[in-house]
């Protein structure tokens, strides 16, 4: 009997949680741009995510002016937190996911040569899921988004110096289609 109770009562809280957490939208909020900021600090016009009418929708994240063709985000070295300066890049890449609900991302971490291979796939995969929970704080649905460890097996940059190691120290976004 007890059993039975609390199943039944755990169905009733989540059905009303459920309940509670949908809203139908009264109006169409207008669309918010991103903006991208360079390195240097310069800004860039924003970017309508929506691409132009007649092409396919999924052809603004291979334009070169799109910041959805940037798809890297690099760390300091035995750091994973996502660094001010590729916010924007994380915030456009969420609400190109959010309004297109059937694409799909796979985040890759991957670390430079140094330190056990067993530390940098940990490393790579506590990079690749600091993204993943950016994006889904951002709105994007859980399902969207897978995030993986490459350690140091898929470098960027061959070499054994600090030019090599920055490029390599890094999470890369894929669409389906690209993995």
């Amino acid at each position: 009997m007890r059993a039975f109770l609390i199943a039944a009562f755990s169905a009733a809280a989540a059905a009303i949680l459920v309940a509670g957490c949908t809203t139908t939208p009264t109006e169409e909020q207008p669309k918010a741009n991103v903006e991208n900021r360079d390195q240097g600090g310069t800004k860039v016009p924003p970017v309508d995510v929506r691409g132009k009418v007649g092409e396919s929708e999924f052809a603004i994240l291979k334009d070169p002016k799109s910041i959805l063709s940037k798809r890297s985000i690099y760390y300091d070295f035995d750091k994973f937190d996502v660094k001010d300066e590729y916010r924007p890049l994380v915030e456009a890449h969420a609400k190109f996911l959010k309004e297109h609900p059937t694409a799909k991302m796979l985040i890759q971490g991957n670390t430079d040569e140094r330190g056990s291979r067993e530390y940098n796939v940990g490393l790579g995969q506590r990079r690749a899921d600091g993204v993943k929970s950016m994006l889904k704080l951002l709105g994007v649905k859980e399902e969207q988004v897978e995030a993986v460890s490459l350690g140091e097996e898929k470098p960027k940059a061959e070499g054994h110096g600090e030019d090599a190691w920055a490029q390599n120290r890094r999470s890369d976004m894929l669409y389906s289609g690209e993995y």
